[in-house]
């Protein structure tokens, strides 16, 4: 009976079948879409170091026949075979995938699997479906692996960037194609197309094709109607249904003649009106003032009452309307709810939920730090191949395989931050997978370091790369209450992510640029720091005292810099 797995799942081959002669099925659709799927064969540190391991439709099989790719069979949309006993020693994983050819998103596939069969039964699958997707375009399915024996892995991961993200994070190279040259030559003549073959008689049935033998490794049983032959998805062309006419407006019935209407009888005469008396005379009006021009539609007439939606005093067809008074305007409505309703006309219905949704849906990339708003961060851990660290608590959602575990800084560690006010508790983060940070709505800004350095108090740090080195440093100058004599200092190749209490702004060092330690969030790790000699070290010490604290002089040479905070600590 077939074992079904989850996203993540593992197991030894050996616990699922004793057989090395594999069939590997794996059946993926979505309406208008059409899938790409293929094998890496990855070496120790999982990365395409021969690309005769690339196994698509373009390269059905390895040098030495150990993976074969072998079309659609037995339901399943493409189908491998693979022979663990031959795969060479240098080859320690195969990552089965699926790419989309062309538009489209993984978020629209339907149900499909990956399953792996020995001796005609099926031992193994993962399900999965749109809904586990989003805006991917690339997807690593399921994955053989060698850990002291062979292993299978239900993996479900995905790439926003397609076919170019994964051969890139399998450390393979995109090939740029090259226009065909002109053919050269005189200009062919009119011709009409040659036919390849004759019309099929009316009524005569296809002849029957010979039943092909079940392949001798043990694939799944053919259905009993013979499968079409598959062909590779860039070699079909694609065929575009023509949009049907318009068909044109049948002419209007005649309308049939009226009776004529009969002659009305003559209207008897009336009597006389009496004569009325003489209307006494009136006072004279006194004189008006002269009554200014009023406009005139076109052609003189008196201008119409705007319609419903029209701009008051614009005629349509003469030019642009001018622009509508902001008075009744509204402010956009918060998330999900609907715009109010203007007085004396219907709710406008917009695009309906997608179209409400829109403005908030998950922002990919294809890079290992996205930013999804002012707010949120995402780290894609897929990318890089090396964990996070990140304030503990900071995770507010995260998609796919990932582990976290408690980042201990020591003993030694402990003790200086706490005698610093340097102290971060950090969690470790790794896996396959994306993980969202935020903390207390505050603004979130990825600084990536290429060997750089930067100096950050540890307040002010959400999350970093693991590869960057990190310590304290102490800022010259007189002791000052509060622990505002140290920082922390970042080094090395990586991201760290800054927050900061509203939108901060960044200053150039000069020998003149003082700062207030509260507000100051960040500064250029080669920045000279003193405390400024002119400190109060008391607020409200004194009638007329400005209130400020602790000052800080940066200097440096030009392309030093700060950053400032619209916020007091």
């Amino acid at each position: 009976m077939a074992r079904e797995f989850q996203r993540g799942h593992k197991a030894k081959i050996s616990d699922l079948t004793a057989g090395t002669d594999l069939y590997v099925g794996v059946r993926i659709a979505a309406p208008g879409l059409a899938f790409d799927i293929s094998c890496f064969g990855l070496d120790a540190d999982e990365q395409l170091s021969d690309d005769r391991y690339f196994i698509f439709f373009n390269q059905p099989k390895s040098p030495e026949e150990s993976i074969q790719l072998l079309g659609a069979q037995a339901g399943d949309t493409e189908s491998f075979r693979v022979t663990l006993d031959r795969i060479p020693a240098n080859i320690h994983k195969l990552s089965f995938t699926a790419t989309i050819d062309g538009a489209g998103q993984m978020s629209q596939i339907g149900p499909g699997y990956i399953r792996v069969v020995a001796g005609g039964e099926e031992v193994v699958r993962y399900a999965f479906d749109g809904t586990e997707f989003t805006t991917e375009r690339a997807v690593m399915l399921g994955d053989f692996y060698l850990k002291d024996v062979w292993r299978f892995a239900a993996v479900g991961q995905g790439f926003d960037g397609g076919l170019d993200a994964l051969l890139r994070n399998f450390g393979g190279e995109v090939a740029e194609e090259e226009p065909p040259a002109p053919a050269q030559g005189a200009a062919p003549g009119f011709a009409p197309p040659a036919e390849t073959s004759a019309p099929p008689a009316f009524g005569v049935p296809a002849a029957p094709q010979a039943p092909q033998p079940a392949p001798a490794f043990g694939a799944p049983p053919a259905p009993p109607a013979p499968a079409p032959q598959h062909q590779p998805v860039h070699a079909a062309p694609t065929i575009v249904a023509p949009l049907a006419p318009r068909p044109p407006h049948a002419p209007t019935a005649p309308q049939p003649p009226q009776a004529p209407m009969p002659p009305q009888a003559p209207m008897p005469p009336q009597a006389p009106m009496p004569p009325q008396a003489p209307m006494p005379p009136q006072a004279p009006m006194p004189p008006q003032a002269p009554m200014a021009p009023q406009a005139t539609g076109p052609y003189g007439q008196p201008p119409q009452p705007p319609q419903f939606g029209q701009v008051p005093g614009h005629i349509p067809g003469q030019g642009a309307p001018p622009p509508a008074p902001p008075f009744g305007q509204h402010p956009p409505a918060p998330f999900g709810q609907q715009p109010p309703v203007p007085q004396g006309g219907a709710p406008q219905t917009g695009g309906g939920l997608q179209a409400a949704l829109q403005p908030y849906k998950e922002a990919a990339t294809g890079q290992r730090w996205t930013s999804q708003n002012q707010q949120l961060m995402r780290a894609d851990l897929t990318l890089g191949d090396m964990p996070v660290l990140a304030r503990q608590g900071s995770m507010v959602m995260y998609q796919g395989k990932v582990d976290f575990g408690y980042k201990g800084a020591g003993f030694a560690g402990r003790v200086v931050g706490n005698a610093t006010g340097q102290e971060m508790q950090l969690m470790r983060c790794t896996g396959r997978g994306q993980v969202f940070f935020a903390e207390d709505g505050s603004h979130l800004h990825p600084i990536e370091l290429q060997g750089d350095g930067i100096c950050v108090s540890a307040e002010n740090v959400l999350a970093f790369d693991e590869s960057l080195q990190y310590e304290v440093r102490r800022i010259e100058g007189h002791g000052i209450p509060g622990g505002a004599l140290f920082t922390m200092q970042f080094q090395g190749t990586g991201t760290v992510v800054v927050k900061t209490h509203g939108v901060p702004v960044v200053l150039p060092v000069t020998p003149t640029t003082f700062a207030d330690c509260n507000a100051v969030v960040a500064w250029s790790s080669a920045s000279q720091v003193i405390v400024s000699s002119q400190v109060r070290l008391r607020r409200n010490a004194y009638p007329g005292h400005s209130g400020e604290t602790v000052n800080l002089q940066f200097r440096g040479a030009p392309g030093n810099f700060i950053v400032v905070q619209p916020y007091e600590v």
